[in-house]
C-alpha cells in the first residue's frame, strides 16, 4: 500500500510540472490580423490589412477580427481574451518603432503569459510579421539585406516540424523542388547571429538568394509560435505579382498552411463576452476596396 501510494504521489507531482494546454475543440475560431499604418493616411484611411490574410483564414474555417492600432493596452487585453490566435502580416512598417510594432509586442506578452499557464495561443507571422517576431524575442534588429524582392523559390527542409507534419507527401516533394513560395522581403534573418533565437525558434526551412542563406520558415520550440519569410496567402488570393505561382500545388500549400494554424486555434477556447459584442467585432463590419491596377494587393480593408 506505501508503494502504490508513494507512486501515485509521484506521479501527480510530475504530472503538476508539465504544462497542462487546454486542448478543448473550438470548431468556432476567432483570429485577430493586425493592421498596420498607411504609406501616405487620409481619413478614414490610416491603417489596413490586404484582404488576402482573410481569405487565407477563412478559407480553413476560421473567422477574422482586425486587431486595429493605437489602441489602449485594457482595449487589447480585453481583445485578446476574445479570440483564439493572432497573425502578424506582411507590410512595409517599422519593426522597431510603430503601431504595428507596439501592438505585436503587447500581443506577444500576452501570447507568452498565457502559455505558460497552459492556455493555448497560437501566433503567426509572415515576412514582416517574421522580422517582428525576431525582434521581439531577441530584443536586437537582427536583418540582413538580401536580393528577395520579387522572386519564388523551393524550401530547403531542414528539420521535422509540426507544421508540415500532415502535409501529403507529394506537395513536400513540389515544395522541396519547385518555386512555390513567395518571396518579397528586402530583409532576411540569417539565425546564428542570435543565442535567444536559436534556443526559442527551430529553423524548419532556408533559402538564399544566391549569396546569403537566410530562414524561411520557423517554429518555436515550446509555444505555439509560427513564421514564414513568404507568403502562403498569396498563391491563391493575390494576381498582380507574375512571379507568384498559381500552380495546383503552390494553391494547395496555401490551404494546408492556413488549415494548419486555424487548427492551432482551434486549441483555444478564449470567446467573446456576448454575441453583440462578436459581431461587432468582426472584420464583416468592413468591406474591401478593389484596388485595381493601383498598389500591390487585390484588396485592401482600410480603417
Amino acid at each position: 500500500t506505501m508503494i502504490v501510494f508513494l507512486l501515485c504521489a509521484t506521479l501527480l507531482m510530475f504530472a503538476s510540472a508539465r504544462p497542462a494546454f487546454n486542448v478543448d475543440a473550438n470548431d468556432r475560431p476567432i483570429i485577430g490580423v493586425l493592421a498596420q499604418e498607411v504609406w501616405a493616411p487620409v481619413p478614414g484611411r490610416t491603417s489596413y490589412i490586404a484582404a488576402s490574410y482573410v481569405k487565407y483564414l477563412e478559407s480553413a474555417g476560421a473567422r477574422v477580427v482586425p486587431v486595429m492600432i493605437n489602441q489602449t493596452e485594457e482595449e487589447y487585453k480585453t481583445l485578446f481574451y476574445a479570440i483564439n490566435g493572432i497573425l502578424y502580416p506582411g507590410g512595409g512598417v517599422s519593426i522597431i518603432s510603430s503601431g504595428y510594432e507596439r501592438t505585436a509586442k503587447i500581443f506577444y506578452e500576452l501570447a507568452i503569459e498565457a502559455n505558460v499557464r497552459g492556455d493555448y495561443f497560437p501566433v503567426w507571422g509572415t515576412c514582416l510579421g517574421l522580422e517582428e517576431l525576431t525582434f521581439l524575442t531577441s530584443g536586437q534588429w537582427l536583418m540582413t539585406s538580401t536580393n528577395t524582392d520579387k522572386l519564388s523559390l523551393p524550401l530547403n527542409f531542414t528539420k521535422a516540424s509540426r507544421m508540415f507534419k500532415d502535409f501529403p507527401p507529394d506537395l513536400m516533394k513540389d515544395l522541396a523542388s519547385e518555386p512555390l513560395t513567395a518571396n518579397i522581403h528586402n530583409w532576411s534573418l540569417t539565425y546564428n547571429k542570435n543565442e535567444a533565437l536559436r534556443k526559442f525558434y527551430k529553423v524548419l526551412s532556408t533559402n538564399t538568394d544566391g549569396r546569403i542563406e537566410f530562414v524561411s520558415t520557423m517554429e518555436a520550440y515550446d509555444y505555439p509560435f509560427y513564421a514564414t519569410q513568404w507568403h502562403p496567402e498569396k498563391n491563391a488570393f493575390e494576381w498582380k505579382k507574375p512571379f507568384v505561382s498559381h500552380t495546383a500545388s503552390a494553391v494547395k500549400s496555401t490551404f494546408y498552411m492556413s488549415e494548419f494554424f486555424v487548427s492551432e486555434a482551434r486549441k483555444n477556447t478564449h470567446g467573446f463576452q456576448s454575441q453583440e459584442e462578436e459581431n461587432k467585432a468582426l472584420i464583416y463590419q468592413y468591406s474591401p476596396v478593389y484596388m485595381g491596377s493601383a498598389g500591390s494587393f487585390e484588396q485592401i480593408y482600410f480603417f
